[in-house]
């Protein structure tokens, strides 16, 4: 006799309809833009410092130049100590170069 209780029905319903709810906020908050740009920037951010930590520590190899380990908690900001002389130079040129290559790739597009 449950089963077919007025009041059980509704509230059955009810519980169900505030379920839905929840889960359609949390579909329309997943695939919000504002969301998912969020995300990818994040992504796109990680990425980035990955690809830049194992850059230098590839450089620092051919150049000989021991790699740093990540910073630790007593450790200050600078990168550039005393202890790593000529890694700056090799960045800032590597990055130059990216940068020349780039705008010749984007120069030689625009002409055709």
């Amino acid at each position: 006799m449950a089963d077919t209780d007025p009041a059980e029905l509704e509230r059955r319903i009810e519980r169900s309809r505030a379920e839905l709810a929840r889960t359609v906020d949390a579909i329309a908050d997943r695939v919000s833009p504002k969301n998912v740009a969020r995300r990818t920037v994040a992504r796109a951010e990680a990425n980035a410092k990955e690809f830049v930590f194992s850059l230098g520590e590839r450089i620092g190899d051919v150049v000989g130049v021991n790699s740093r380990p990540a910073k630790l908690e007593d450790e200050s900001d600078d990168l550039w100590a005393d202890e790593q002389p000529g890694l700056a130079p090799v960045l800032i040129g590597v990055g130059a170069v990216l940068v020349v290559g780039a705008a010749v790739m984007l120069w030689r597009r625009r002409r055709r």
